[in-house]
């Protein structure tokens, strides 16, 4: 059985879309979501290694998994940056397909609240990992008022003023657990990326929390790999006519089928 089937949570699935459509959200992206059931691990955010791998941990030394949870059949453990950026973001990664997953990735993740915006969150984003021919001030901005515009969503669902903080406790995490690899080459790799949201409102409000799957591609420009609009434009002809996978989360039986690969550690 499905752990992840029933009716999506458009919003939260709307703004991890938002965030895993790259630090280029000028020329749009794809995006499908689905809801998170409670029959999610244990541990939130984690998945299981898979049975019997070398030196694989699980999330904790007690961890027995779900009757229904099948492992996944692909695992990858991604490579690091070799060194971090002025905004303290990790570059300089290998010069391999997992390399450029592993920049989309840490290009992808991010966490709303606590003082820290969408907005904080994409400037940052776009200032690291976007391609020098994209990163022009012109370029910079939209991306600015773009995700200024999510903010003001944000803070009116959680029932705070359009240019103040969110409310004390609240706070949207969004995190990559899976990809799918659409097309690659020495030079150029787009994927699927599947990400888990999590949003709660306020202290005493209830997490809840969906799925949201994203194309998303990198280009190999001066020693590490780069989001560019070309290759964003090349990825989506190459998977125009595709079904996007499935949105579903690690240890669903259907995460296999859609042929996904999951991130060890991907909390």
């Amino acid at each position: 059985m499905s752990r992840t089937r029933g009716a999506w949570n458009t919003k939260i699935t709307w703004v991890a879309g938002v965030a895993l459509a790259g630090v280029l959200v000028l020329s749009g992206y794809v995006l499908i979501g689905g809801d998170e059931q409670e029959k999610r691990s244990p541990v939130a955010g984690a998945s299981p290694a898979p049975a019997g791998s070398a030196g694989a941990a699980s999330p904790l030394p007690t961890y027995v998994p779900p009757k229904d949870w099948t492992d996944p059949q692909r695992w990858v453990a991604l490579p690091r940056g070799q060194r971090t950026d002025e905004r303290a973001n990790p570059v300089g990664f290998p010069h391999t397909t997992e390399g450029a997953v592993a920049m989309m990735v840490a290009s992808s993740n991010l966490s709303v609240g606590e003082g820290k915006t969408n907005a904080d969150e994409k400037v940052r984003q776009f200032t690291s990992y976007a391609g020098q021919s994209d990163r022009t001030p012109g370029n910079l901005e939209k991306v600015r008022l773009k995700a200024a515009e999510t903010d003001t969503a944000l803070a009116k669902e959680m029932g705070a003023p359009a240019s103040g903080p969110l409310p004390q406790g609240a706070y949207l995490r969004v995190h990559v657990v899976g990809f799918k690899v659409i097309k690659k080459s020495d030079d150029e790799v787009s994927v699927w990326l599947l990400a888990r949201a999590m949003q709660k409102n306020g202290e005493m409000a209830k997490e809840s929390g969906g799925y949201a799957v994203s194309l998303v591609a990198a280009q190999w420009q001066d020693g590490d790999w780069k989001q560019t609009m070309a290759a964003t434009v090349r990825a989506q002809s190459d998977a125009a006519g595709q079904t996007p996978p499935e949105p579903v989360a690690p240890g669903d039986e259907a995460f296999n089928t859609a042929g996904w690969t999951a991130l060890r550690q991907a909390s």
